[in-house]
């Protein structure tokens, strides 16, 4: 395998094509693979196909544009049996999780890499907006925030481990997105001026509370209503716990003199828990599912910057691990809002530690 050599992850959108085209000024010698979308006709007909089409067809385009081979690939059935059960099952069970974490290391890297391997490839790139770094001492690589904090996706990315950081180019590490249409541009590239993708890959319109409805047929007789409480009274009733999520405030149907937010929910016992807003505050946190970037191991002496969702600034924390490998942050602040399922991913400045997936809010206001 020659290094110079690497396969681009190409959806179709401007981001992947100039990674492509940049790639190709700094002399490699670049292949470009569409991972066929995942539309599934069996829930939507042909609503949105034409839709998904375009992505295929717009990164042909561009590799013909550029003069590079252009691959697809079908991993439909893979991708419904890891990423989709995963995120039906996380809501079924009361959690709200995030499909892209999941499907970076097993979709976008694992099947990604498995092509590049079976084209005597040795690298990969994607157009994801954050950067790869190795520390010399260490040997081990981590991903840096990209240099436009806007775009950053670094947060996305903790679960890959160092043999896929081994292997991977991000070439809009440095820029920003009106650079990168700038350069889609100057390359004449048709999808210069294309619109950004939806926010979940296979929801195509964006709404997931139907896509669940869709892929759970009998959702509404397997839930059922169940009680809305504020500390043991009942305020009403839900329409099922998978369509409502922490800290929303409107949606639920009850009325009460102060302004209530969904503080917590029990799929056990079919329950949703509202309180005010300092009800969803909360100084610690405890996660699982641990993958570490920059380091092996926490400093129990050193602030971290740690991040509980995806816009979320960050807050200063300290943490540990419990003999049962259970992550534990306590922040020098309360964070707002902490969501089962979610991930929380650890910084140190700008760079990755580790990241792992939220269990719980150990220490929560208590309601008056």
């Amino acid at each position: 395998m020659t290094k110079k050599n690497v396969l681009v992850g190409m959806s179709g959108g401007v981001d992947s094509s100039a990674a492509a085209a940049m790639l190709i000024d700094q002399g490699y010698d670049v292949t470009g693979v569409t991972i066929e979308p995942f539309y599934f006709d069996d829930l939507y007909g042909d609503e949105y196909k034409d839709h998904y089409a375009t992505g295929i067809r717009d990164a042909k385009i561009v590799c013909d544009k550029l003069g590079i081979t252009h691959l697809t690939v079908d991993y439909k059935d893979y991708f419904r049996e890891k990423v989709v059960s995963y995120f039906v099952d996380e809501y079924m069970a009361g959690r709200t999780p995030n499909p892209c974490i999941f499907c970076n290391p097993l979709i976008k890297w694992g099947k990604l890499i498995s092509t590049a391997d079976e084209q005597g490839i040795n690298l990969v790139a994607t157009g994801h907006y954050a950067k790869i770094n190795k520390e010399e001492q260490t040997g081990r690589y981590f991903i840096t925030k990209g240099g436009d904090i806007n775009k950053d996706q670094s947060y996305f990315l903790w679960k890959l481990d160092q043999s896929r950081l081994a292997r991977t180019i991000f070439p809009l590490g440095d820029y920003a997105k009106p650079d990168i249409r700038k350069i889609a541009k100057d390359h004449d590239l048709p999808v210069f001026n294309k619109a950004e993708s939806q926010e979940v890959c296979f929801i195509p319109d964006s709404d997931y509370r139907r896509f669940l409805r869709l892929a759970v047929p009998d959702i509404d007789k397997k839930i059922g209503e169940g009680n809305i409480e504020l500390n043991g009274e009942i305020l009403g009733q839900h329409k099922g716990y998978p369509f409502y999520t922490i800290g929303q405030r409107k949606g639920m149907g009850i009325s009460y003199k102060d302004p209530l937010y969904i503080n917590s929910i029990d799929a056990k016992t079919n329950t949703i828990l509202v309180g005010e807003n300092r009800a969803l505050e909360a100084k610690e946190v405890i996660a699982d599912t641990l993958n570490f970037m920059k380091y092996e191991e926490f400093d129990p002496n050193k602030k971290y910057t740690v991040k509980i969702r995806y816009r979320d600034p960050g807050t200063p924390g300290v943490c540990t691990l419990d003999v049962d490998g259970k992550l534990h942050i306590r922040f020098d602040e309360n964070v707002r809002a902490v969501t089962p399922g979610q991930s929380v991913v650890i910084y140190d400045d700008l760079d990755v530690v580790a990241g792992g997936i939220i269990q719980t809010a150990a220490e929560k206001n208590v309601q008056p």
